[in-house]
């Protein structure tokens, strides 16, 4: 139980993979569509 173990969040931070115990990050919310309807405004 530690960094070469694959199944725990140290393990698979180390190994660099992903899975259950490690979900990926999704990524922001912010649409670049806002920011040209802005411009348009003003």
């Amino acid at each position: 139980m530690g960094k070469g173990d694959k199944k725990t969040r140290k393990g698979k931070i180390f190994l660099g993979s992903y899975g259950n115990v490690r979900p990926r990050k999704k990524g922001s919310t912010y649409k670049a569509e806002q920011a040209t309807e802005e411009k348009k405004e003003s």
